[in-house]
């Protein structure tokens, strides 16, 4: 019997998709391209919103793995619970983590040298020359330290920094230095002029970034938060922005899309981007990639990739 996959690209789009498999195309359009129930590798649509991704999935009887094209996986667990056993949640590992990387670069250069400043100084024809902070001699803490957390320290290391913090759930030793366990964020946060979150959202990350957090972080210090709005608490950092204590850069808010007339559009200090982290010329190439390595792989009977949880394990 012939496998059904949906994936969000059309099928004669993608090079090297093994035979053998009946593909179906569907992005999250309102009508189902085939029966749900005959399912048996489901490829989340990208950047749509959870109530689309997760809309099949409670008819999805057959499916065997589902795959996200994001790093994150949170807008698809809830829905889990209507698999059966043994179905492979996989992650986009290895797609994103140059995108964001980059945009991680240019939200803290931008505002640390005043960038945002510069644009609406154009807008005015006004020549707002100064002294500004620079990258170099900072000390920048890494909360989340995945592949997107070292790909964010690659693209750092030639900025003459004083220091690198790594932070993850648990404690490791990597070729660049030791990764601390979240317990020792307290200690760290002080010392940190720039701090960078790129952790996923989980039941211990939601609500990470909250009062306690941002008092401890130093008079003067910018947030960066790549990861997933609901991680910080938005109440707390606009406290801590009205104040002028610390400064943020967000690709990711909440509540996202940010709504017209939020307080944190135009709080001050505050840098934000539509959540373009992913969503590059990069990205294309590399979910190709991968979904024509675990495609092959899924033909073949070969252990998937990224398998980041096993529904009823």
């Amino acid at each position: 019997m012939t496998s059904d996959v949906w994936l969000p690209f059309h099928a004669d789009e993608i090079d090297g998709l093994p035979e053998g498999l009946n593909y179906h195309f569907w992005d999250g359009d309102q009508q189902f391209p085939a029966d749900p129930a005959d399912c048996a590798f489901y490829v989340v649509p990208y950047m749509k919103p959870p109530a689309v991704s997760q809309r099949p999935m409670s008819e999805m009887t057959s499916v065997r793995a589902v795959q996200t094209l994001s790093a994150g996986v949170d807008h698809v667990l809830p829905s889990l619970r209507f698999l059966r056993p043994g179905v492979q949640l996989c992650n986009a590992r290895g797609v994103h983590e140059a995108s964001t990387a980059e945009l991680t670069l240019t939200l803290i250069l931008a505002s640390l040298r005043g960038i945002p400043g510069f644009v609406r100084g154009q807008d005015k024809e006004e020549w707002g020359s100064g002294f500004y902070p620079a990258l170099a001699d900072k000390t920048v803490l890494i909360v989340g330290y995945g592949s997107i957390g070292s790909a964010i320290e690659d693209r750092l290391a030639p900025f003459e920094l004083a220091r690198v913090a790594r932070v993850a759930r648990s404690e490791r030793t990597t070729a660049r230095g030791p990764v601390h366990p979240l317990t020792e964020l307290p200690s760290l946060l002080p010392e940190a002029d720039v701090v960078v979150l790129s952790t996923p959202l989980t039941d211990s990350t939601r609500g990470l970034v909250n009062a306690d957090f941002l008092s401890r972080m130093k008079d003067g210090a910018l947030l960066v938060n790549v990861a997933r709005g609901p991680v910080v608490d938005t109440k707390a950092l606009l406290a801590e922005l009205e104040r002028g204590r610390i400064t943020a850069a967000l690709d990711v808010t909440d509540p996202e899309p940010l709504p017209k007339g939020h307080p944190l559009w135009h709080a001050p200090g505050v840098l934000i981007s539509p959540h373009v982290g992913g969503p590059t010329s990069a990205f294309l190439p590399r979910a190709k990639r991968l979904l024509v390595d675990q495609l092959n792989r899924f033909v073949n009977r070969e252990p998937l990739r990224n398998v980041v949880l096993t529904t009823g394990a």
